[in-house]
């Protein structure tokens, strides 16, 4: 909720108010609790409270329960209990809705929301394929040869398609580019069967998603709230957060260097984080600690939600200086370790004992603690978080029609694309191959039916005895000759049709 100070009022101490301040909001943050402890109506309440200032947020809907921040709030008896109990009518609360776009890999309950494979690359889609650092290693040499000869790699078939090339030419790639076993390739093929019966080929194709239609700001000056639909995405948990990745990284590569904002351009909510790091490889690992550390500089808050902290890797956890922790179930060792690693990483208060309130917390109470003017984290309280604004809980399935209708980008992302790319461009060289092959047959039988016809005699048609047996002998060797030079002349245009249409000649 809105201050007046230029400062969110996010949760209700015992004798104190809590703030975010805006100018620090992206130094990112965490959101977490165990099921049920009021993680989602936390994250609606931030959500709000960054587009009240103007701040478009981008967050995943894996439930189905964070649409209902489209529509006015009210009539939920908790929330006017809790509004009353604090007063919150004087402080600037009022029931409102958000303005929402709503976004969708299928395109059901959304706009379509989609990469290209070149967008993706071979380190994020080695990750969603789950490729060994070897299968790695070729799929990375089979997008360098595909730029290496101006194949663009969009679609799904764009990326089979050159596969099935490489494997089939891998001969004549090993000297240049190195090793492509078999086994390899056949282990991308195998996945890129699996993805596509999973819906993946919904997602690679264009239009590929517009940055831009991300940070927009609605007429009232709200910043625009995205809602990406995942509650059939998640049942793919390597996509959803491949693709949550990448468009993390889209953003760190497009947007400009700003420095330090007096308000972030965009807050990005990682909801389920635990998908993203969980079998990880190092040097992913590696990537996404540089995107978290260094996209602050480009105006990006980076807010990870999870149930259990230890879930974040420590060198991603050190960056989050704004937290919301929700109460923990301390029932087995890994419990009891994620209580006392969530109470080590509070700045101590010595009115809270971290350790024992962490798991008597009750449904909307959380250990809050944001960073002050200077950066510097502030002391831990135990708080109530202020209840959202918006309407708790899902709209129904017209209401979400009639807001994707009206949407600025409607049509947009609606009308598929499909242009001249790697499938295409492999497959007329294909065909070229096929009428090349053909035309070489037709010759060969042309010059069949040209041979001279022997007699009755046995001998061919230049008189008979020696003379006609001298003359029969050199009519054999021409046309010997003939067809070997035809059959040369023809393999040598086959050769250079191939190489020509590969390497930058004929398209």
């Amino acid at each position: 909720m809105r201050d007046n100070q230029n400062q969110a009022y996010i949760a209700r101490a015992k004798d104190k108010e809590l703030f975010i301040l805006p100018q620090m909001a992206n130094r990112h943050g965490l959101i977490a609790g165990a099921t049920g402890t009021g993680k989602t109506v936390s994250l609606q309440n931030l959500a709000e409270t960054f587009s009240q200032y103007g701040v478009p947020v981008f967050m995943t809907d894996i439930k189905g329960d964070l649409s209902g921040i489209s529509k006015q709030g009210g009539g939920n008896p908790n929330v006017t209990e809790r509004v009353d109990d604090f007063k919150l009518i004087d402080k600037g609360f009022q029931y409102q809705g958000f303005p929402v776009r709503f976004w969708d890999v299928f395109g059901e309950a959304g706009h379509p929301f989609r990469a290209t494979i070149s967008q993706m690359g071979p380190l994020l889609l080695s990750r969603l394929f789950d490729l060994n650092d070897t299968q790695s290693g070729v799929l990375s040499l089979i997008f360098k040869i595909a730029d290496d000869n101006g194949l663009l790699l969009i679609d799904m078939k764009d990326l089979r398609e050159m596969v099935k090339y490489v494997g089939d030419n891998r001969t004549r790639f090993t000297t240049r580019y190195g090793n492509i076993s078999t086994a390899s390739i056949g282990a991308i093929q195998r996945v890129l069967l699996q993805l596509e019966e999973q819906g993946a080929d919904k997602f690679f194709m264009e239009p590929s998603l517009d940055i831009r239609d991300l940070l927009q700001i609605d007429i009232s000056g709200k910043g625009l709230i995205n809602i990406l639909t995942a509650d059939r995405l998640m049942r793919s948990p390597r996509l959803y957060s491949t693709l949550l990745l990448w468009l993390l990284s889209e953003l760190f590569e497009v947007l400009p260097e700003v420095g330090d904002l007096d308000k972030p351009k965009l807050v990005f909510f990682f909801d389920e984080a635990h998908l993203l790091f969980n079998g990880a490889p190092k040097a992913l690992l590696e990537k996404i600690e540089q995107v978290v550390r260094l996209i602050r500089s480009k105006g990006v808050g980076v807010y990870f939600v999870t149930q259990n902290p230890v879930d974040v890797p420590d060198v991603v956890l050190g960056q989050l200086g704004n937290r919301i922790q929700h109460a923990l179930r301390a029932f087995t060792p890994r419990d009891q370790k994620a209580v006392k690693s969530a109470a080590e990483t509070f700045r101590e208060n010595p009115a809270v004992n971290v350790k024992k309130e962490i798991t008597e917390l009750g449904v909307g109470e959380a250990l809050v603690s944001f960073l002050d003017a200077k950066g510097i984290p502030m002391p831990v309280e135990r708080a109530f978080v202020l209840p959202p604004q918006s309407r708790i809980g899902p709209i129904t399935d017209d209401e979400r029609q009639e807001l994707i209708r009206k949407s600025a980008v409607f049509g947009v992302y609606e009308k598929e694309i499909d242009r001249e790319s790697a499938y295409e461009i492999l497959q007329a060289q294909i065909d070229q191959r096929n009428q090349e092959l053909q035309a070489q047959q037709r010759q060969k039988e042309a010059g069949k039916a040209a041979k001279p016809q022997r007699t009755s005699s046995g001998r061919a048609g230049f008189g008979g005895g020696i003379l006609g047996d001298i003359f029969g002998e050199v009519a054999k060797q021409t046309e010997r000759s003939i067809t070997r030079n035809i059959g040369n002349q023809v393999g040598r245009q086959i050769v250079r049709g191939i190489l020509g249409g590969i390497f930058g000649g004929k398209k």
